[in-house]
């Protein structure tokens, strides 16, 4: 499902330990790191979506977590014009995402990589809140700065709530 402007609509899972550090789950097979997320299917309420997710990318089930909130109307990013895929109707440019912030209840051994037949991810490990940033593939970047910006008053007081100035006006650029 592609809206007319050409963004898929997704959610976007921030999981966190007691310690407010974050999942930072392995792509399968690729040296890419990123927070689980996934497409809303036609007809589905995106916290349907995020628990769907939750599901086939790491195993947990809604009893394991706690929703603590989530981001206000869709963040965005674009795809590189690489990857666009231009003969596919209709064209996808980027996404559309509603994030989702929620606290781990169970032990770690709830995680399953492998409920679906094409596991997302294959490696993990809990990461600093805004460490990501440094990480993450350069043009999700933005979204993720905005939804960590967003969502860090719910977990976090005081300074440990503000981006960190390293990660302030950074350009969005490769690598």
């Amino acid at each position: 499902m592609i809206d007319r402007d050409g963004f898929r609509p997704n959610v976007g899972i921030i999981l966190c330990n007691d310690a407010g550090q974050v999942f930072w789950g392995r792509r399968a097979g690729r040296d890419s790191w990123q927070f689980p997320q996934g497409g809303i299917n036609r007809n589905e309420h995106p916290r349907e979506a995020m628990f769907r997710e939750l599901h086939e990318e790491i195993g947990l089930t809604p009893d394991d977590v706690e929703v603590i909130g989530w981001t206000r109307g869709w963040l965005r990013y674009r795809l590189p014009r690489a990857m666009v895929r231009r003969q596919s109707r209709p064209v996808c440019i980027g996404q559309k995402q509603k994030w989702f912030l929620l606290r781990l209840k169970a032990s770690e051994d709830a995680f399953d990589f492998n409920q679906s037949a094409r596991p997302e991810f294959d490696d993990w490990q809990w990461k600093d809140y805004w460490s990501v940033l440094s990480e993450v593939v350069y043009f999700k970047r933005s979204v993720y700065r905005s939804a960590l910006c967003q969502l860090a008053p719910l977990l976090f007081k005081g300074e440990q709530c503000r981006l960190p100035e390293q990660y302030r006006g950074r350009r969005q650029r490769k690598g």
